[in-house]
């Protein structure tokens, strides 16, 4: 799995161990039917067309007990059942698998959402077109379209405190793209906190004072969270065929 200095590979790393409360379904979201098969099937056959990954892996629970299926399986990818607790340490053990494995610490490795089952094989060569010779690396974002609200409480209800100035901000979005090594000591270095604000690996890598990369993404790649979504990721989807 090693690779030349002169010549890293792409990964694409999924942490997959999560379960998707805000949803609103009985079992963990990634593995709601969407559009003829689970959600997370659709998010790795689009990984899987991404023409420079080298591998995929997901990062599944110890305790996941979900019978994969074997048609549609990317033979290039894995699972590993070393997810954590939290997203942040699901992604730092998936991180210390690869290495464990042989990946080398210079090659990029692109964390994915499990749930963004929209995104699309040319969005993903898109990031990796823009940030391969980056020294930092980057993420797909979109530019924040509406008016931002910050809101304070009347007991239950809240009510509008002020209007946020919108120009210099982003929507954070997946993939997010750094050198293997790079994020996963970003992440090292937050676990003694507990991966306090760790949100996402830009934010960990913001912590050492680094600034990603925005690569702008499309609306249509978002994270399917609420009951709502996965009727608009269903009817995606279904469009595409």
């Amino acid at each position: 799995m090693s690779s030349t200095p002169t010549t890293p590979r792409f990964h694409a790393l999924v942490p997959c161990a999560g379960t998707g409360s805000r949803a609103g379904t009985p079992i963990p979201k990634q593995y709601q039917m969407v559009a003829g098969q689970v959600m997370v099937m659709h998010t790795l056959q689009a990984l899987a067309r991404v023409p420079q990954l080298a591998s995929g892996w997901v990062i599944l629970s110890p305790s996941d007990d979900f019978k994969w299926p074997q048609v549609g399986w990317p033979a290039h990818f894995r699972r590993e059942a070393c997810g954590g607790a939290t997203r942040a340490e699901s992604v730092f053990n998936g991180l210390s698998a690869m290495l464990t494995a042989g990946v080398a610490a210079q090659d990029w490795v692109l964390v994915h959402d499990a749930a963004r089952c929209l995104v699309t094989p040319e969005a993903v060569s898109k990031l990796i077109e823009a940030c391969q010779d980056d020294p930092v690396g980057g993420l797909l974002a979109l530019p924040l379209p509406d008016t931002l609200k910050s809101h304070t409480l009347d007991g239950q209800l809240a009510r509008v405190a002020s209007t946020v100035p919108r120009e210099d901000k982003w929507l954070a979005q997946t993939p997010q793209m750094f050198r293997l090594g790079a994020l996963h000591a970003a992440l090292a270095d937050a676990a003694a906190t507990g991966f306090a604000g760790i949100t996402d690996e830009s934010s960990a890598m913001e912590r050492l004072g680094l600034s990603p990369r925005l690569v702008p993404g499309s609306a249509r790649n978002l994270k399917v969270t609420y009951p709502a979504d996965f009727a608009f990721a269903e009817a995606v989807l279904k469009g595409r065929t």
